[in-house]
């Protein structure tokens, strides 16, 4: 913790630093706010103890240089009782608290805790706020776990860079949501998004629709057609379940990738294009390159920046954060009020496994919306095979053992899977913390982006 003194006169600068010296290291002393303020704008101080009266520029000025700030600085204001109003004003506008000569050293040290706590805590609320804040302007990316929030630190900084994407996950984990937060985000926000599922179509019918056609290129084809790639420039092609892509399509994607041209099906004339490409797979690209499905080259060209989505079983955590965020969207889309969900609903939606990740979440909560009669979400107004999960009283008391489980879980994914602060935060010797790891199968891979 760095802390200031502003005070002109030297016998409350020495006393103020000797009473706070022995619990902090750095403590500066200032005569003047000019002075002070200089150094603050550069690296900004934890705590402030200012004078009210000053040569010059005085402390309620400073305060308010200190408060224009978007910094995390506390102030405590020392002032003489003619100024006792003044300083009480000055906590109105910001100041955490004022001090009257002459100074106590007692209190001092108190006021001096006080405010660095408050301090902390405000950081720290900033901070969940932050983690618990969907992106602005990207739709559904609702996570504040770690494994969350390392794909949004990873989409922030791929972006503006332009280069290709591989983004992976089980169906249902939000693949599309990532790449068209990437796309807002980039340097083509103004530009075409084309979406395209390489799943389920034959090699004919991707390549007319990818690469359109000439007029009489084929029996049918009465009139020229604009594929979808042409129609994407100069902006972002996602390509989704790229892993179903038939072999042959994936040598002229990768022409495409690597040339920035196209033929239309039935054409002569090169097209040039300038697309961003990302992909998604559902599938392990790396089997599939080894079983001989999926070309090795289109790979490495596409997997410039992987980023990988967990499932929502690993993230159990976001459930209650989906549960609020999906409850007010479809508030919205049916003109209902439905301001929460009962006890026994809610332990259902916590409890379930969601094969189907995220969609299948957000397709439960529309429906019970949508069919909802009261203002609280039952356990009647969700599907039937999901009453089940509901907890009987005896399921309310998990085992002993489970809960150790559970405990130790939430704290080596706290620690970042760092062993020893995990052990000295359960206080346990880091070999028990070992042999419980090992007891309840905690391997490091049990953590999503640990």
């Amino acid at each position: 913790m760095r802390l200031a003194v502003v005070d002109d006169e030297a016998i409350v600068q020495k006393r103020l630093k000797q009473a706070l010296a022995k619990e902090y290291r750095q403590v500066e002393t200032y005569s003047t706010g000019e002075d002070f303020l200089k150094v603050q704008s550069a690296s900004p101080f934890d705590l402030v103890f200012l004078d009210v009266i000053l040569p010059g520029m005085d402390g309620m000025e400073v305060l308010r240089h200190i408060k224009s700030q978007p910094v995390e600085t506390e102030v405590i204001l020392i002032t003489g009782r003619a100024s006792l109003n003044a300083a009480i004003e000055a906590v109105k506008q910001g100041a955490f608290h004022y001090l009257a000569k002459p100074l106590r050293t007692e209190e001092v040290r108190h006021l001096a805790r006080k405010a660095l706590e408050h301090r902390k805590l405000r950081e720290e609320n900033r901070r969940l706020r932050a983690q618990l804040r969907p992106l602005e302007g990207w739709g559904e990316m609702v996570g504040a776990t770690l494994g969350m929030q390392k794909v949004f630190e990873i989409v922030r900084k791929v972006a503006p860079l332009d280069c290709p994407v591989l983004i992976t996950g089980e169906s249902g984990t939000g693949k599309e949501l990532v790449a068209r937060a990437i796309h807002r985000e980039s340097q083509r926000k103004d530009k075409p998004f084309i979406a395209f599922n390489c799943a389920g179509f034959t090699e004919e019918l991707i390549a007319s629709e990818l690469f359109g056609y000439e007029r009489g290129a084929f029996t049918g084809a009465v009139a020229t057609k604009i594929g979808l790639l042409e129609n994407a420039h100069p902006g972002t092609v996602f390509m989704d379940e790229i892993g179903d892509m038939p072999p042959s399509m994936q040598a002229k994607l990768l022409r495409v990738i690597q040339e920035g041209q196209i033929f239309r099906v039935g054409g002569n004339r090169p097209i040039r294009l300038d697309l961003r490409f990302i992909a998604a797979s559902n599938k392990d690209l790396k089997r599939e390159i080894q079983a001989g499905r999926f070309r090795e080259d289109l790979y490495f060209r596409l997997n410039v920046v992987q980023i990988n989505l967990p499932a929502l079983r690993d993230r159990p955590e976001d459930i209650p954060l989906l549960l609020q965020y999906f409850l007010a969207k479809y508030n919205r889309k049916f003109a209902k009020r439905v301001k929460g969900i009962e006890t026994q609903a809610r332990e259902a939606l916590l409890a379930y496994s969601y094969p189907g990740n995220v969609r299948e979440l957000e397709n439960i909560i529309e429906r019970a919306v949508a069919l909802a009669e009261g203002e609280v979400l039952t356990l009647a107004d969700l599907p039937g095979d999901l009453q089940e999960y509901s907890v009987t009283p005896y399921q309310e008391f998990p085992p002993l053992e489970q809960q150790e489980r559970e405990y130790i879980r939430k704290v080596l994914a706290y620690t970042h899977y760092h062993v020893s602060q995990a052990a000295q935060i359960l206080n346990l010797p880091r070999t028990t913390l070992w042999r419980k790891m090992k007891k309840y199968g905690l391997a490091k891979t049990t953590f999503p982006g640990t």
